[in-house]
């Protein structure tokens, strides 16, 4: 239920959490305030739980589809200029994920890592324009025969302190499999080859590792 990911955070948080229940219990004797710390302890465990689930995901394969890499809300469908990798127009699809979603990072199609690269910078809110280029992030380039290359790149947010990625170029990746995961609020870009077909539309929110969002003709 939980990615491997959060179990110290997970740990540490229940720690703190019961901590603060049994100080609580014995050091404050007005009732309401007591209750109330451990309702807010409580709340926050609750939510470090949520942040790191991992609900179980059964991917439809299909070489001739993309899939979702993350759960989020499509907030950019545009033709861009790439210039880390591709050098020339791609057609960009953002995803943005908030704190609720599950912050899991799947991979798109199945085919060879070609490149993956690390990049430290800001923590500008993911939905920066420049978030994309400024932002600490990673950049995969994942090769099939169907599609050719496809780049997705996870960008850490405000929030985000950390992005974990399992690409390694030269491996040979499934669809829907694990790929890494990016902690408290990210977003994910995608740049397709021009002229893919899209299963989705600006702002439609969409279902990490099941749901369609490209086919090929």
């Amino acid at each position: 239920m939980f990615h491997k990911e959060g179990y110290q955070i997970i740990m540490t948080t229940f720690v703190i959490t019961a901590a603060i229940a049994v100080l609580a219990e014995y050091n404050i004797d007005l009732p309401p305030m007591k209750i109330g710390i451990q309702l807010i302890a409580l709340v926050l465990l609750v939510l470090v739980l949520q942040f790191f689930r991992n609900p179980k995901r059964v991917t439809p394969k299909n070489e001739n589809q993309l899939i979702a890499p993350v759960d989020g809300k499509v907030v950019i469908i545009e033709e861009v200029f790439e210039k880390e990798y591709f050098k020339d127009k791609r057609l960009q699809v953002s995803i943005f994920m908030s704190p609720l979603n599950v912050h899991v990072t799947r991979y798109t199609m199945s085919g060879k890592v070609q490149f993956s690269k690390y990049h430290p910078g800001k923590y500008l809110v993911a939905w920066h324009p420049k978030s994309s280029e400024l932002n600490e992030r990673t950049t995969i380039v994942l090769k099939n025969d169907i599609f050719g290359e496809v780049l997705y790149r996870q960008i850490a947010g405000a929030v985000a302190r950390r992005i974990v990625n399992y690409a390694k170029e030269g491996m040979e990746v499934e669809q829907g499999t694990d790929a890494g995961f990016i902690k408290f609020g990210s977003r994910i870009d995608l740049f397709l080859p021009l002229g893919t077909n899209l299963d989705i539309a600006l702002n439609d929110v969409v279902k990490g590792g099941v749901q369609a969002i490209a086919h090929k003709a």
